[in-house]
């Protein structure tokens, strides 16, 4: 009696699978482009500025490091 139950189910889901219908089909390529026209591309001016946030940041890291290798060296320095 399972094996019916079962075997009812599994042709439920296959009928079910068969009534479905299928969303037509547009290419890779049309699809990329149909996305990429939905973004919001920043302006030049935009760019420019995040650039030079970035490059600051990065500066002031770098800065932060070599003080703390600093700091490190001295504090080494003065134990031995």
């Amino acid at each position: 009696m399972a094996k019916n139950l079962e075997e009812e189910k599994t042709k439920k889901k296959l009928a079910k699978k068969k009534d479905e219908k299928k969303a037509p089909k547009e290419s890779y390529f049309e699809g990329v482009k149909n996305e990429l026209s939905k973004v919001k591309w920043p302006s030049k001016k935009e760019v420019f500025k995040y650039t030079m946030a970035t490059i600051i940041f990065v500066i002031l890291l770098v800065l932060f490091f070599i003080l703390m290798s600093l700091i490190m060296s001295f504090i080494r320095g003065v134990a031995n």
